[in-house]
């Protein structure tokens, strides 16, 4: 996301609330390098839970990047490169990955192909849950180890065209931790650069640099100079106190999304850039819901000008919605949104809800056979001032058509639990970000939530057909399909991708690189 993603940084979620792409240096770069001490970081929300499998939450993700590794990463060009995995091999049915052999988690004790077969193995059994299977993890999956070779093994059930991109995505447990996952919700155990040593919920996280750490990214190891000797991620809800502590030295890196960005970038500080999905409205599609009529849905997108909705909600720093895999590097570029979107048209929109039976009551609001047009809006607190304007504007437009709406504005982490716990929403602007259209599709279509990561219960047959032909296509080969999958569900009103944004990393006495989320090998101290 990687993940649901909601406030830019998840999903997973974000849902693998999920994630932004390669970053690129806007500029800001500083003195000399440091050796040593702490590199302090924003998060949006507290991520709850620690297991790193167990949630789609993107404040969660990039935690779980600092204590563990992936068995291949993804570098900012977009190429698979080394991480658990020192080498593998893939054809139609299986995938080989062989485990390095000096890898070790923070416990000591060596991680080997068992323990990446038994993550895996664990991620595929639809009863844990997991928010990364059919994400990250194939449905169907099985895999086996041999030690001996020190080399797993993936059987594919079916076609998985970004399988690798898929496993970069996956944060590898040690034994210790799959033995006993209950220890995983408030401690660490893995094979990262770094290891958790202080938790305090909603206020901060400290981790502590390993030392003899060689299998970061393509190599990466702790004994570069400028890595710091540790981590400190601090909850701050309110971006504007995150540019406030950034100007002042009390912060090293934040995410700043909304006007705190201009004068973040004003001052000169060290920027790390990169494309994300920021507005995109799901539809609540499950059965008992008004979002469920096709009429409901067509009409409360073609109500809303989503050009100026777009413009508002990214404080004019961003740009129309283009496709629903859009994080860079993205695997299938192009544009899958714009010419599936209806006209802007209030009148319109009010005609097709008189023509589906939803007629205006005396106090203006509609209703069908006894249900009134009643809609629970959720949005991103951590959107600021533009999402609270934007929030603005599209009930505003859906009052005139005759909705009556309630505005749930929620952190990530508490969003995240509404739509895959409670289900107590009608439209939600959930951003899921991710780099490739096939992780996409366990929230796009098949088993609804909580059998499965479709939170809003969408069944589009077009899509699933489309899919099936694309998954059969190796990588970018089946590119215009996706894309023509993608269009069938803005055509139908199953979500809409209306934003994308620039999204600025900004760094005070510290560089980094972005992909996906900030990575820790890539932080360097500077004077």
């Amino acid at each position: 996301m990687r993940l649901i993603r909601t406030g830019v940084g998840v999903s997973a979620a974000t849902l693998l609330l999920a994630g932004c792409g390669g970053g690129d240096d806007g500029g800001g770069g500083s003195g000399e390098v440091v050796d040593g001490g702490t590199f302090t970081m924003a998060l949006s929300s507290d991520p709850g839970n620690l297991d790193p499998q167990a949630s789609a939450a993107s404040d969660l993700f990039q935690l779980s990047h600092f204590a563990y590794d992936s068995l291949v990463f993804i570098d900012s060009e977009g190429e698979v490169v080394s991480g658990i995995a020192e080498d593998w091999t893939v054809d139609a049915e299986t995938v080989t990955l062989t485990i390095g052999d000096d890898v070790t988690c923070s416990d000591g004790s060596p991680f080997t192909a068992s323990d990446a077969a038994a993550n895996l193995n664990w991620i595929a059994d639809p009863a844990n849950q997991s928010p990364f299977l059919g994400v990250f993890v194939p449905v169907g999956v099985q895999a086996t180890a041999d030690d001996a070779t020190n080399t797993v093994t993936m059987d594919l059930a079916g076609p998985a065209p970004f399988v690798l991109e898929g496993l970069a995505g996956v944060p590898m447990v040690c034994a210790g931790g799959l033995e006993d996952r209950e220890q995983l919700a408030s401690e660490t155990l893995g094979t990262g650069p770094y290891e958790l040593t202080e938790a305090v919920p909603s206020d901060h996280y400290t981790y502590t640099l390993r030392e003899g750490y060689t299998w970061g990214p393509d190599g990466a190891s702790t004994d570069a100079e400028g890595m710091p000797d540790e981590i400190v991620a601090q909850v701050v809800g309110n971006e504007t106190t995150s540019a406030n502590l950034l100007l002042s030295g009390g912060l090293n890196a934040a995410q700043v999304l909304g006007p705190d960005a201009e004068r973040l970038a004003e001052e000169g500080l060290f920027d790390a850039t990169v494309t994300a999905v920021l507005g995109e409205m799901w539809f609540h599609q499950a059965e008992g819901r008004p979002t469920a009529d096709p009429a409901v849905r067509m009409a409360l997108t073609q109500a809303v000008d989503l050009d100026q909705l777009a413009e508002v909600l990214t404080s004019g720093r961003g740009g129309p919605g283009t496709t629903f895999a859009a994080s860079a590097p993205a695997s299938c570029p192009g544009d899958s949104v714009s010419g599936a979107l209806p006209e802007h048209d209030l009148a319109a929109a009010q005609q097709l809800l008189d023509e589906a039976g939803w007629q205006v009551g005396a106090d203006g609001v509609r209703s069908k056979d006894g249900q009134r047009l009643e809609l629970t809006f959720l949005y991103d607190s951590a959107l600021g001032a533009p999402g609270s304007a934007a929030a603005e504007l599209v009930v505003a437009a859906w009052t005139e058509l005759g909705a009556e709406v309630t505005t749930t504005p929620k952190d990530e982490t508490a969003a995240v639990e509404t739509i895959f716990g409670t289900g107590d929403w009608d439209v939600a602007w959930i951003p899921v970000n991710v780099s490739s259209p096939d992780q996409m599709v366990p929230f796009l279509s098949g088993p609804t939530v909580p059998d499965g990561n479709n939170f809003a219960a969408i069944d589009n047959p077009d899509y699933t057909q489309l899919v099936g032909e694309a998954m059969t296509m190796i990588g970018t080969e089946g590119c215009d399909t996706w894309l023509e999958a993608e269009a069938a569900l803005v055509r139908d009103a199953d979500v809409v991708p209306f934003a994308n944004q620039d999204v600025s990393f900004f760094g005070s006495g510290a560089e980094f690189e972005v992909v996906d989320v900030l990575q820790p090998t890539s932080i360097r101290m500077v004077d």
